[in-house]
């Protein structure tokens, strides 16, 4: 297992820029414009929080840690990229991705477990043969080059929480924001450590009676000052960071004296906030008879 994500293979061969995804899915779109057209399908992020949803029922059930529902999510994204979700059945592909997942994480399940459970949810979907699941997660394998190991911004976190001085309800409210990032093609363009950042700001400006994120325009404004203070600063003291305002400026000071990208910073908490301006026009049930029309009318349910 790659320990340094810099050496590892979802550096070297999983991150990529917006116009290299954007290129890519154009591509698969190619193949079959009238497929398109006949089967629409809704916002990218839309069906995204759907798959997420629909792997936290799964998982719930079989009671999958967070971080193997982390790993599947991010090879569903992967997979997405090299494959027409148009040529595939969605439900057995989830299925199939915690199950491998689970493997990567050392924490198994047995394959009937899963598939059995998968047909509780999906009964319609998910064929009773467990060979097929067997033979999506080798088709899943092969797709992305057996290149499996995914590393999380959660230890960065975790090892920040004491350096930023960061309350309880700080971060948790940060895990629950790097939780909603693999809703968002973030685990494909930037570092785990940028992600935790951005979560951290977020979390440390998201005010207790707020009912909402910070705008992009404030946002982005915030991190700019960032960066043009990073020269001339003295390093604040960790003791200081108690109040919740003292903590924001400690971070701040923190982050102007680091290496961190703070573009990329900038550009992960705006990718954040538009999901969740997203999510409110999401509808669970115009996915799922979007989604349900295309498996049942090209027969993929088999």
């Amino acid at each position: 297992m790659a320990a340094n994500y810099w050496a590892s293979t979802q550096k070297l061969y999983w991150q990529f820029s917006k116009s290299e995804l954007q290129d890519m899915r154009q591509e698969l779109e190619k193949g079959d414009s009238t497929v398109f057209q006949q089967y629409p399908l809704p916002d990218r992020r839309l069906l995204s929080i759907f798959f997420n949803q629909q792997l936290v029922k799964l998982g719930k059930r079989m009671n999958v840690r967070q971080q193997a529902l982390a790993t599947a999510q991010v090879y569903v994204r992967r997979f997405y990229i090299k494959v027409d979700v148009m040529d595939t059945n969605p439900y057995l592909i989830l299925a199939t991705a915690l199950y491998l997942a689970c493997k990567m994480e050392e924490s198994p399940q047995y394959i009937r477990v899963v598939v059995n459970e998968a047909r509780t949810i999906w009964p319609e979907f998910i064929p009773s043969d467990v060979s097929k699941l067997g033979e999506c997660e080798f088709y899943l394998i092969s797709e992305m080059n057996s290149q499996l190991i995914v590393h999380h911004p959660y230890r960065t976190l975790q090892e920040l929480q004491g350096r930023l001085s960061l309350g309880q309800d700080n971060v948790s409210l940060a895990w629950s924001i790097i939780n909603d990032h693999y809703l968002t093609d973030l685990p494909l363009l930037v570092a785990p450590h940028v992600v935790a950042i951005a979560a951290i700001f977020l979390a440390l400006t998201l005010k207790p009676n707020q009912g909402s994120l910070p705008g992009p325009t404030s946002t982005a404004a915030a991190l700019a000052n960032v960066a043009q203070g990073r020269n001339g600063m003295s390093h604040p003291s960790v003791s200081s960071a108690k109040k919740p305002q003292d903590r924001v400026e400690y971070f701040a000071k923190w982050l102007a004296e680091g290496e961190v990208d703070i573009q990329a910073v900038v550009d992960s908490t705006q990718e954040l906030i538009s999901l969740y301006d997203v999510w409110e026009q999401y509808s669970e049930k115009t996915c799922k008879e979007q989604i349900s029309r295309f498996v049942r009318s090209r027969g993929l349910e088999k």
